[in-house]
């Protein structure tokens, strides 16, 4: 077993770092195919949730609330799931998980269906958010037990990068199919049966799932990810990415509804994400010599310079263009983000460190919407592109300040006993 490993590690050293090679690893799709149809609901959840409340109680209002206690729920419990995950493994997690969002997710639906006070339904989207299973983060936590210190790294988040948002094309065109021409509660019952059953069959991979022990070094190893300097400067990005698509999603369909053509809201929407995708593809494909630091700096810059010239736009053609440039620099820092957790976080504490900056970007949208659409109704056509422009200047401000706590600990430092990742020295 032991020649295995080191002969894939010196072969993915030797080589350039490729999609074929990358899904060449052994055993990658036993927890991949599960994996994808695990985390297709997470990108149905939110627009299904709109539909069904919108339709019930016939207020936009209404259903963004609901949505947006969703989304604060999820973004808030998403850490803790990932910290369990890490101290008790991810089937561990994952089971009780699926069973309470499954259930949740019917009881909202139920209630909507039924005229529930909205206050129900907040009590509804409450645990039907918290319990969102983090499937992304588990994966790319998969992948660094896999891959460990191999190259490989940088091309597995670019894959998993183009994955998720190859998941929110076609998540919310799946969800408003089956709102609109199917039934109203469709969307949510099928986002709730695509968890139970994508969620069970991933958790049932245990084979490809990280190890965890009850040692003392996995006590120091299972210390909060928060605790590491790095992440919290990560999140920071991570909010201001999140900005970019809340106020994106708002804003478009303002635009595009004042100029009397509220069909081009989805093209432009998704010109942005094809944008986003085509360079995840291609950050995957490059053998980097820059270091991450300087390449997420770089890639930060160009989202906020490109962001801030959204609100200037007066055509849809202008806004295309600029979407599209938006969305090139939007997966880069996603993908060096996600790789400095490799270098930055112990083994033990990945997942919970995935699921910090996933409920970031979560945290970041749901604030951004709000902020879009009471700029939209308040001020001008277009001025809730102001919030991608405020959100990214605001975290390059703070990434240029704080770039210093991105890089790794010495390698002088290292945990004992032939653990193969640094650990950041804590001293409580």
């Amino acid at each position: 077993m032991a020649s295995t490993v080191t002969t894939s590690k010196d072969s993915a050293a030797t080589s350039r770092p490729g999609y074929g090679q990358l899904l060449r690893t052994r055993g990658a799709w036993t927890f991949l195919l599960p994996g994808f149809a695990a985390r297709q609901p997470f990108a149905m959840l939110t627009l299904s949730i709109v539909l069904l409340v919108q339709h019930t109680t016939g207020s936009y209002g209404a259903a963004g609330a609901v949505a947006a206690v969703t989304g604060v729920s999820m973004a808030l419990f998403a850490p803790y799931s990932g910290r369990l995950a890490d101290r008790h493994g991810q089937r561990a997690v994952l089971v009780p998980g699926v069973l309470v969002h499954t259930l949740s997710g019917l009881t909202l639906t139920a209630l909507a269906l039924n005229g529930a006070p909205l206050w129900a339904l907040f009590a509804a989207a409450v645990p039907t958010g918290a319990s969102v299973p983090q499937v992304g983060p588990m994966v790319r936590a998969r992948w660094g037990a896999k891959l460990k210190d191999s190259p490989l790294m940088t091309t597995a988040a670019a894959f998993e990068s183009v994955t998720d948002e190859f998941t929110f094309v076609v998540g919310p065109l799946l969800a408003t199919a089956l709102c609109t021409a199917v039934d109203p509660a469709a969307g949510l019952v099928t986002e709730a049966a695509l968890t139970l059953i994508g969620g069970l069959l991933f958790a049932a991979q245990r084979g490809t799932q990280p190890k965890t022990s009850a040692d003392g070094r996995a006590r120091v190893e299972h210390a909060s990810a928060l605790r590491v300097p790095g992440v919290r400067v990560l999140i920071v990005t991570f909010l201001g990415i999140g900005s970019v698509f809340g106020g994106m999603q708002v804003s478009l369909a303002a635009f595009t509804e004042s100029i009397g053509e509220p069909g081009l809201n989805g093209v432009l929407y998704g010109i942005f994400a094809a944008g986003n995708m085509i360079s995840g593809i291609a950050c995957g494909a490059i053998a980097w010599k820059a270091a991450p630091q300087r390449r997420l700096v770089i890639g930060y810059a160009a989202l906020a310079v490109t962001a801030s010239a959204l609100w200037t736009s007066q055509s849809a053609l202008l806004l295309a263009g600029l979407g599209l440039l938006v969305g090139m620099s939007i997966a880069p820092t996603l993908i060096t983000g996600y790789t400095l957790v490799e270098d930055l976080v112990p083994a033990g504490a990945r997942t919970e460190a995935f699921t910090w900056l996933t409920g970031a970007v979560a945290l970041g949208q749901a604030a951004a919407v709000t902020i879009a659409g009471q700029l939209e109704d308040r001020l001008w056509d277009g001025a809730g592109f102001l919030v991608p422009m405020g959100g990214t200047v605001l975290a390059l401000a703070t990434l240029l300040a704080l770039r210093s706590r991105l890089v790794p600990p010495s390698r002088g430092r290292t945990v004992a006993r032939g653990m193969d990742h640094r650990s950041p020295a804590a001293v409580d």
